[in-house]
């Protein structure tokens, strides 16, 4: 594994001012937010790693866009700009914007499920894909591989479908009960892991021979392709637009949050290759949901920035240094013996909580112990993915156990630097050494949907 790191391929035009706080103030914080970095203001934070969803810093060429946003109600030369890229991007024929990415599910995926007892099957949904998924009516089944759930051992492509295991799954429920294979790339919940094409050709491969639709939930499909020419024979000497070109040739559909591989604060994207039908119902209900179809919840500006952000995301020396940085933090925690989903996927390194505070019950939320404990430490806010974040079952209301107990350490895009991410690693490694006096959370108040966002909860003990 090379040491050496790529220097940020940017010079800083403009700064932001942030502040440290005292730790007896963020005691104090934390206790008013009800134990839920959520509920914090950004002004407590020093370096946020919360989420890496509309956080990153715009390009020069992007602020200069936002000056060419057409602001019409319909028919914004903003509009047609921004599909002119997509198409260009995914090749397929039909556009749609969407606020952001849960703009985009709430409207596709109740499409596709036609009646009762149908279920999604993806390598992992993430939060929001479960929630619309189960509030379309349906089940949303995760089937990665074996592998992802070895946070200390190696795999390239700890994102991929577990093939055998899908269809299993189309036979034992029946194909006519199956809405949708859904690829999400990278996949998030497993710790920001690649998928691999060969694992995507095959997942197609058999959605096809069952006539199942097929999917992409990315939200970083850039970074899934510049993982897919680093670690997969074949890939070596093509460009990211060329692998994603090949991603997008898999699916029929293309459900993204810009916020994150657009490079951009706002914004979301609806793709249809080809189905003329399927785009009319969906831009049917676009226009009381999101807006009318050539803004869909996105002002002019932010068409602009969006169509300028996601030709910078294929750029190959923005990708690579974004890769080093998490990379950089993720060797950094693993020398200090910090246990971490291994190797590091894109976009954020995910401490294993159920390893480093495996005296707290799953369904006291040990990965949210820990996030608060690095708050209180260093006042850097992480995120929780694990048993809080996937909430309780459907059917039964249980708690959800997960082997994947995660604090997800989330980079921003273009915003911070090698020096930030040393506090950061020393914070996280300063709690590993006080692990064992860390204690399991429960809730003074549980939402019934994305409990995670809002929910307050207390110390046990």
């Amino acid at each position: 594994m090379k040491k050496s790191y790529k220097a940020e391929p940017y010079r800083i035009k403009m700064v932001e001012p942030i502040r440290e706080i005292s730790k007896d103030k963020r005691i104090e914080l934390l206790e008013n937010a009800g134990y839920n970095p959520f509920a914090l203001r950004s002004e407590d934070v020093y370096i946020d790693l919360l989420t890496d969803s509309g956080t990153g810093a715009m390009s020069h060429e992007q602020w200069a866009a936002l000056m060419r946003g057409d602001e019409a109600y319909a028919g914004s030369r903003s509009f047609y700009r921004l599909e002119s890229v997509v198409k260009h991007i995914t090749g397929y024929d039909y556009f749609i914007p969407a606020h952001q990415g849960r703009g985009a599910e709430q409207v596709v995926l109740p499409k596709l499920v036609k009646h009762d007892n149908m279920a999604f099957i993806s390598n992992m949904h993430f939060d929001t894909t479960r929630a619309h998924v189960e509030i379309a009516g349906a089940r949303a089944i995760d089937c990665t591989i074996d592998e992802c759930f070895k946070t200390g051992e190696y795999h390239p492509f700890k994102g991929n479908f577990h093939l055998d295991k899908l269809r299993a799954l189309i036979d034992e429920r029946g194909k006519e009960n199956i809405a949708g294979i859904i690829m999400t790339i990278t996949n998030n919940s497993a710790g920001g892991q690649p998928v691999s094409m060969a694992n995507l050709r095959a997942t197609a491969a058999i959605a096809r021979e069952y006539g199942l639709p097929v999917l992409i939930d990315g939200a970083r499909y850039a970074e899934n392709a510049w993982f897919v020419k680093q670690r997969e024979q074949g890939y070596k000497d093509k460009s990211i637009l060329e692998i994603a070109r090949e991603t997008f040739e898999l699916a029929d559909i293309f459900l993204m949050s810009a916020k994150k591989d657009g490079l951009s604060n706002m914004g979301g994207i609806i793709a249809i290759r080809n189905d003329k039908e399927l785009y009319r119902e969906v831009q049917g209900t676009v226009v009381p949901m999101e807006g009318f179809p050539t803004y869909g919840g996105m002002s002019g500006r932010d068409m602009e920035a969006l169509a300028v952000g996601l030709q910078e995301a294929l750029d190959e020396d923005y990708l690579t240094h974004r890769m080093d940085q998490v990379r950089y933090l993720g060797e950094r925690l693993k020398e200090a013996g910090v246990p971490i989903q291994y190797p590091t996927g894109g976009h954020a390194v995910f401490v294993d909580c159920k390893a480093f505070a495996p005296h707290i019950p799953f369904d006291q939320f040990p990965a949210q112990s820990v996030v608060n404990a690095l708050y209180l430490e260093s006042g850097v806010r992480a995120v929780e993915i694990g048993s809080l974040l996937l909430g309780r079952d459907p059917d039964t209301k249980a708690n959800i156990d997960t082997p994947l107990q995660l604090m997800r350490l989330t980079i921003p895009r273009r915003t911070y630097t090698y020096a930030h991410l040393d506090v950061v690693a020393e914070g996280v490694i300063n709690v590993y050494k006080k692990r064992k006096t860390l204690r399991g959370l429960r809730f003074t108040y549980e939402p019934k949907i994305l409990r995670h966002f809002t929910a307050k909860m207390e110390p046990i003990g």
